[in-house]
Formats: structure tokens, C-alpha cells, sequence
């Protein structure tokens, strides 16, 4: 078993930045982050091995950095030039031992 806690949305004006954190109960080799918008479905945002190793949407390259730090099993995704779009609810993701575990999710609303 996986428990995955998240922090950090909220509502951010467009251009804005927000930093989202997911830690979890255990060391995960591939820990990511996905998002579902109203209507749409879940979609991946960034992915990052325990070695460091990075994959984004298209959507999110050159404004989302994806990073971690394996000592505290925690997992960050900071977001930049916030856009509109960017709206969803957030989930933190890790696969364990053949299944794959969910964050309980974090609103992020980009709005004037």
C-alpha cells in the first residue's frame, strides 16, 4: 500500500505560479502528476523517476518543472505562466508493485 497526501493549490491570477507537494508513505521509483479538467478526462502533466529522469505534456513544457527529493519521498510540481487551461483538479500518482495509486487531489483554478 501507497498513501499519497498533496498540498498546495488554490486559485492563481493567469501568469501566476503555484507549487504543488505530494509525499509519500514509501520510496516510489516513478512518481508523477496528472490533471482533470470539468468534462475532460484525467490527463498526465509530468512524470519523474528516483534518478531523475523527466517527462512532460506538450501543454506544460518550458512552464511546469517537475522535481523531487528521494530522501523526504516527496514529489513537487512547480507551475509558471499559469494559464486558464491549466484549471483541474491535480492528482499525484505512483506505481507500486503492479498498481498504480492516486493522491487524493488538489484544485488548481487560474482566473482574473
Amino acid at each position: 500500500q501507497v498513501q499519497l497526501v498533496e498540498s498546495g493549490g488554490g486559485l492563481v491570477q493567469p501568469g501566476g505560479s503555484l507549487r504543488l507537494s505530494c509525499a509519500a508513505s514509501r520510496s516510489i521509483f516513478s512518481m508523477g502528476w496528472y490533471r482533470q479538467a470539468p468534462g475532460k478526462q484525467r490527463e498526465l502533466v509530468a512524470t519523474i523517476t528516483s534518478g531523475g529522469s523527466t517527462n512532460y505534456a506538450d501543454s506544460v513544457k518550458g512552464r511546469f518543472t517537475i522535481s523531487r527529493d528521494n530522501a523526504k519521498n516527496t514529489v513537487y510540481l512547480q507551475m509558471n505562466k499559469m494559464k486558464p487551461e491549466d484549471t483541474a483538479v491535480y492528482y499525484c500518482a505512483a506505481g507500486w508493485a503492479g498498481d498504480m495509486y492516486w493522491g487524493q487531489g488538489t484544485q488548481v483554478t487560474v482566473s482574473s
